[in-house]
């Protein structure tokens, strides 16, 4: 009836403005520049400000009013974010060593620093706004430029990874494959929500029912173009432990829709090879396989690191190492010291030294490889094989020849025989003297861990190796001892 006709509402529901993940990642990448204009410019004021307080440089006399640097500040920061670009800073990763950021950011802004002073003067030079850019100002503009931007990435990198942990900024992922490799990155990503991956599901080539930790089967190759238009795709990961070139081609041209990022695990050849060179052999081109990195003048430069951090860290570390010593004394009874014979480089034994921190008694038993919670730990022994402090008296070793800083860790003869039995190039680790520490080491690959990752990250190492790599190695450990945080550290 009409008299019981509603009036009809013209009124409309607000909406919630959701943005794309596009939108996101391109509002993390102006975040990131707008963090480092800002910072660059604070940093050049902090500089400016800094010449009349810290004293690394004589007091100036007379210092250019600051209004006369805005032009300057302008070529500064512009110089350093259009270097940042073309660097390739704004391509933001997921996963990446702040280590190896720290020394990207340093090399940039020390050439941008410099061609920024070089600029400012050419353009400026002769002009009303021409001001004059000691050195010593330099020296400051460039320090604080330094510290502020990698202060100010961290943070940003702590904000948008805290986001991800919340289901922000995330890509759908798409595995291919159902290899133990595949099996493995699907349980990394699983386990690492911060990296930003949500895994859509597992394809192989023949069509499957089940799932693989708790991730579907949906369906095979041939399913991929319309999975990925359906599934909004957008990252692929080939991960097959075993594949035919031709089958590998096909694959990639299926996945290459729209703007996925395709990943492909290397095969075990092309991870054996590591980086391949081409070799010419009186005019015959020959592939290197493996071409073992540490050789020549490197041994030398090595060696010498290892005499330099030995000495200094013993020196240094002395008076801890007395102390350590007598509480050792205090809680068990037996020697400070435990002695243990080890295989190092070229498989030849040598004795190591470390810290006692299990019971006198504690091969009585017949168990000899330690597990966590392990019963046979002093209560300062767990604390030290926490930190690795019960490694430092290998410093000794280091000294005398036996071992170095860094390098594969040694194992006893008998579990050499059996491993070596096991693993396929598992002898590759003694081309090198064993290390205090190493590649696997700070990746987690310690205590009762996989033996054939391991092995794989000491090839790595081997063939790999570099000055800055045993820096790298260094610093990340220190980093893990003090804050404690390697999972298998007991």
């Amino acid at each position: 009836m009409a008299g019981d006709t509603q009036p009809v509402s013209h009124s409309v529901e607000p909406r919630s403005v959701r943005l794309s993940n596009d939108h996101l990642k391109a509002l993390s990448t102006l975040t990131l520049l707008l963090t480092d204009t800002v910072l660059l410019v604070v940093a050049f004021v902090v500089g400016y400000e800094a010449r009349e307080v810290l004293p690394f440089f004589p007091r100036p006399e007379e210092q250019p009013a600051f209004d006369r640097y805005l032009p300057t500040i302008a070529v500064h920061t512009i110089t350093i974010v259009l270097m940042f670009y073309f660097s390739q800073l704004y391509h933001l990763k997921r996963a990446f060593s702040r280590i190896e950021q720290l020394r990207h950011l340093i090399g940039v802004v020390t050439l941008g620093t410099l061609l920024a002073s070089g600029t400012q003067e050419f353009l400026l030079q002769a002009s009303t706004r021409e001001a004059v850019y000691p050195r010593s100002l330099l020296f400051y503009v460039w320090f604080f430029s330094v510290v502020l931007t990698v202060v100010g990435r961290e943070l940003h990198r702590r904000g948008w990874t805290l986001l991800r942990r919340r289901g922000v900024v995330r890509d759908n992922l798409l595995m291919v494959g159902d290899s133990e490799v595949a099996r493995k990155i699907t349980e990394h990503i699983r386990n690492s929500p911060e990296l930003g991956y949500t895994i859509v599901g597992i394809v192989t080539a023949e069509e499957k029912t089940g799932e693989v930790l708790g991730y579907p089967y949906i369906g095979a190759y041939d399913d991929i173009p319309r999975l990925i238009d359906d599934r909004q795709v957008e990252q692929v990961i080939v991960a097959l432990s075993d594949y035919r070139r031709d089958e590998l081609v096909e694959l990639i041209n299926l996945c290459q829709r729209g703007k996925v990022d395709i990943k492909v695990y290397p095969d075990m050849f092309s991870y054996m090879a590591g980086d391949l060179n081409v070799d010419d052999l009186g005019g015959t081109a020959l592939l290197t396989v493996r071409d073992i990195a540490l050789r020549g003048w490197k041994l030398s430069l090595k060696r010498a690191m290892d005499l330099i951090g030995a000495t200094v860290g013993l020196v240094l570390l002395s008076p801890f190492l007395l102390i350590t010593a007598l509480l050792i004394r205090l809680e068990s009874r037996g020697s400070v010291f435990y002695w243990q014979v080890r295989m190092g480089l070229d498989g030849r034994p040598f004795p190591m030294i470390k810290f006692r921190s299990m019971r006198q008694d504690a091969e009585s038993s017949g168990r000899t490889w330690t597990v966590q919670n392990d019963e046979r730990v002093t209560r300062l022994g767990r604390y030290m094989r926490r930190s690795n402090w019960d490694e430092i008296p290998q410093l000794i070793n280091v000294l005398v020849g036996h071992m170095s800083l860094v390098g594969p860790r040694p194992e006893r003869p008998m579990y050499v025989q059996q491993f070596q039995r096991q693993i396929p190039d598992y002898m590759v680790r003694h081309r090198e003297k064993s290390g205090m520490t190493g590649w696997a080491q700070i990746n987690g690959l310690r205590g009762d861990t996989s033996i054939a990752q391991r092995t794989e990250a000491d090839r790595f190492y081997v063939e790999n190796w570099s000055l800055w790599l045993d820096i790298v190695i260094i610093i990340r450990t220190i980093w893990q001892s003090f804050t404690r945080s390697n999972p298998h550290a007991y």
